[in-house]
């Protein structure tokens, strides 16, 4: 696979960890918390935050059960999620 496709894939997954932190961080959510909502490892919704990891469908969904929004809104980056990144404390 093409070195830009890999780069443009990274950018997509830091993009979606970008807007997962910014709804957890509006629902004053610990990573740990978010995590036992969505039956995922806490270690897993960091990694996903930070971009790391390319995650599955089934824990897009499962991810939007624990913060109680449509799938849809997982994939909306109106610019919120920047922000919050920059202004909450890295949570553990």
């Amino acid at each position: 696979m093409p070195t830009k496709r890999r780069g443009a894939q990274k950018d997509h997954r830091a993009a979606f960890g970008r807007q997962l932190r910014s709804l957890r961080l509006d629902r004053e959510l610990s990573q740990e918390a978010l995590a036992e909502r969505s039956g995922l490892h806490r270690n897993y919704v960091g990694g996903v935050e930070r971009g790391e990891i390319n995650l599955s469908l089934d824990n897009i969904h499962a991810f939007a059960h624990g913060l109680a929004v449509d799938v849809r809104t997982l994939f909306h980056d109106d610019g919120a999620a920047t922000r919050a990144t920059q202004r909450a404390p890295r949570s553990r």
